[in-house]
């Protein structure tokens, strides 16, 4: 019998399937919902809102002007965008969350950075505004739990992103770590897009040491957890990954907590670097004879409106069924794959994920004008679409995606997956992180570009798991991560 690492225990274990969910009909506790917002009671306050709403208090300094930046950056991260008025009001964010739950945590530390004293900071969102927690400046020993990575060397602005486990945990139960992870990458998604246009870059720090950082920053590990680290550069810094590999647990995978438990199974003690691994076989003996379909290279034109698409955005509820053009379909493709066709227009050309080369993308088409119904394996390094099945496949998704109509009505459904047992060879239990991490990210472009171009858009995080890899037809060797639902949207 083949062992299976923690990644794939989790992952089998948090499965979705019609009869696991007929059984597991747990009642959600009302009366313990968690809050979506942290505060401290002790701490200096940082008004931020000024910055986004007033001008009249513009003096030209440059103080002035890196807390205008670091205002719209954190803002348009994850701010709040919109209340609803409901008995307990409904503060909506920049970045979607799975049930509005919101397991995202901002944490700014500033080393002469000029507007900000040293510290520690955290992103009181509620209130758009920083509190100073810790007046001590922690930035080298960041740096060492971060194993002495070089971008600290060129950086004023340190970001950590932690999740919060009860907050989507009170739901979702122990399928809720993936959701914090996809959550937190949508997160990831708004602050490197939005980056360059303030002319700041993103360098992206996979690779650290887990509780050193979750003691820099005060928190309790069982109950909130560094996810990633962005150092935030007035220059694009061309550095190599730091995304690093931690070991694999091969045991009988005894927990008190699965999401605790399996979260600290990816900790990272040495700097281990990833294996470097061929292309899969699998896949691409599979696509040999599949009927390629290349993308047009046609660019979306922003206009300068990623800021108000981002405060804008919202999760479509519902599509009318009508079909989408194969425009359209290249154009949130080539946003989302292809960014230095967008250099031009002000984004960062090489925006940096954790590790890409570990995750595949399929499109499921059902109503795209100049396309065939059928499902497409999506080569972005050629931007070519290769047909692998010939069906319309409507109710099927309708079904995997856990009865809901989104899946039925999208025109194109784009479905993120990998090859788990080679992710985990390549960078231990810490590639369940990365995996996520980068779906989230690029479901984030995806939502912003097909609101752009006119269309509605649904992340899914929930799905019959097993019912997906049948539908495209892969092995059950590669894990789903993530569905993305495009359509018409319904207006009314």
């Amino acid at each position: 019998m083949t062992l299976k690492s923690f990644a794939e225990y989790y992952h089998e274990e948090t499965k979705y399937s019609p009869q696991g969910l007929s059984r597991n009909q747990k009642q959600i506790d009302w009366n313990n919902q968690p809050q979506p917002f942290k505060e401290y009671k002790n701490g200096k306050k940082i008004e931020l809102a000024k910055y986004i709403l007033r001008k009249d208090n513009d003096d030209g300094s440059i103080e002035y002007k890196n807390l205008e930046k670091i205002a719209s950056l954190l803002y348009l991260t994850n701010g709040v965008t919109a209340i609803i008025p409901y008995t307990t009001p409904l503060h909506l964010r920049a970045a979607p969350s799975a049930g509005g739950l919101y397991p995202t945590e901002i944490y700014v530390i500033a080393k002469n950075y000029k507007g900000l004293d040293d510290g520690v900071y955290n992103f009181q969102a509620k209130s758009h505004s920083l509190i100073k927690f810790w007046d001590q400046d922690i930035t080298a020993k960041l740096k060492i739990a971060c194993f002495d990575d070089s971008s600290f060397d060129k950086s004023t602005l340190s970001i950590v992103l932690t999740g919060v486990f009860f907050r989507s945990e009170w739901r979702y139960q122990e399928r809720a770590y993936r959701r914090i992870l996809l959550d937190t990458g949508h997160v990831i998604g708004n602050m490197t897009m939005y980056s360059s246009f303030i002319d700041k870059y993103c360098h992206l720090i996979g690779g650290f040491k887990d509780d050193e950082v979750g003691d820099l920053l005060w928190l309790d590990k069982d109950r909130e957890v560094p996810l990633a680290i962005i150092n935030i550069s007035d220059e694009k810094l061309d550095l190599e990954s730091s995304s690093l590999s931690s070991s694999v647990k091969f045991d009988n995978h005894n927990f008190n907590n699965i999401i605790v438990d399996f979260h600290k199974s990816g900790n990272i003690l040495d700097k281990n670097k990833p294996k470097i691994q061929k292309e899969d076989e699998n896949i691409q003996s599979k696509l040999s004879l599949a009927y390629g379909e290349m993308l047009s290279s046609n660019v979306i034109n922003w206009e300068n409106s990623l800021r108000d698409t981002i405060v804008e955005r919202r999760s479509t509820r519902a599509f009318t069924g009508e079909a989408i053009t194969k425009d359209q379909l290249s154009k949130i493709l080539s946003f989302t794959y292809l960014p230095n066709l967008y250099k031009d227009q002000k984004f960062d050309a090489n925006p940096e994920f954790f590790d890409l080369s570990i995750i595949e993308t399929y499109v499921a088409v059902t109503d795209v004008d100049g396309l065939e119904d059928g499902c497409y394996h999506y080569d972005y390094s050629k931007n070519k679409l290769k047909q692998i099945r010939f069906k319309n496949f409507r109710e099927e998704i309708c079904y995997l995606c856990l009865g809901q109509d989104l899946g039925r009505d999208a025109g194109a459904v784009i479905f993120h997956t990998t090859n788990l047992r080679k992710s985990i060879e390549k960078y231990g239990e810490r590639a369940y992180r990365y995996l996520h991490l980068d779906s989230g990210n690029l479901g984030q472009r995806l939502n912003l570009a097909s609101l752009k171009v006119g269309l509605g858009v649904s992340g899914i995080a929930g799905f019959f798991d097993d019912q997906v890899n049948e539908l495209l037809g892969i092995p059950e060797s590669e894990a789903v991560l993530y569905i993305t639902t495009i359509g018409q949207p319904f207006k009314d």
